[in-house]
């Protein structure tokens, strides 16, 4: 297993977070990316840095990359998996969430997903704004969720120091 530690064990005082969201669906998967982005600054100081790749899939490639350049303290992921009648979505939601979690254990970098596979998505009006709400929920709770488990690393970084 190729490990990398987190350069900076939660310890700044200004949090650096990476942001990576997938494209597809943007007008649905952004509002998920805006509420985290404004969660994250609702709790305080914390620089916020975003990308942007084509789809799911890209994911924790770039989550990887960001987790061991030590720039970041935590990685967020946003992006909406649908069936497309091609594929069965459940497949490429299974990898990249297990690529996330790779991401993190191999890291020692927490990342954070709201890569959300809907059972039933249409393009109609009454999903999209279904899930333009439901999105905006997701972020609060990634924002939180951060902040929440890099105040809880900073503490259990200090008892095994």
């Amino acid at each position: 297993m190729n490990q990398t530690p987190h350069s900076s064990p939660y310890s700044a005082a200004v949090p650096r977070v990476a942001i990576v969201s997938a494209s597809w669906h943007t007008d649905l998967v952004g509002r998920c990316r805006e509420s985290a982005i404004r969660g994250l600054e609702a709790g305080g100081p914390v620089r916020v840095e975003t990308f942007e790749v084509p789809g799911a899939f890209e994911i924790p490639l770039h989550a990887m990359k960001l987790a061991r350049s030590g720039q970041f303290d935590a990685v967020l992921a946003c992006a909406l998996v649908v069936d497309g009648g091609i594929y069965r979505h459940d497949f490429v939601a299974h990898a990249v969430i297990d690529g996330l979690m790779r991401v993190q254990l191999d890291t020692g970098v927490p990342v954070f997903s709201a890569v959300l596979t809907p059972q039933a998505f249409h393009e109609h009006a009454t999903h999209h704004a279904f899930f333009h709400e439901h999105l905006v929920a997701k972020g609060t709770e990634l924002a939180s969720a951060c902040r929440a488990t890099l105040t809880a690393l900073r503490k259990l970084d200090a008892l095994t120091a």
